[in-house]
């Protein structure tokens, strides 16, 4: 199993939240996905490592933007 942690900036609620998860969810490759709207911290888990690029490219379609992606 893979972890991906990523800092997403523009989330301000609830709805935001989701549409992050619901991305990022239907990413090829990811299991599971946990989103901090304290933090704003993203969790991706996989069985197999995910292109970083495909995560930041659904995240920035849903309004946000990922800072320094690992």
């Amino acid at each position: 199993m893979t972890t991906a942690t990523y800092t997403v900036q523009g989330m301000t609620c609830g709805h935001c939240v989701s549409s992050v998860k619901e991305e990022v969810g239907e990413v090829a490759g990811v299991s599971g996905v946990e989103v901090d709207l304290a933090t704003g911290l993203l969790t991706v888990t996989s069985d197999d490592p995910v292109d970083a690029a495909k995560i930041v490219s659904v995240v920035e379609a849903a309004g946000y933007q990922v800072v320094d992606p690992s």
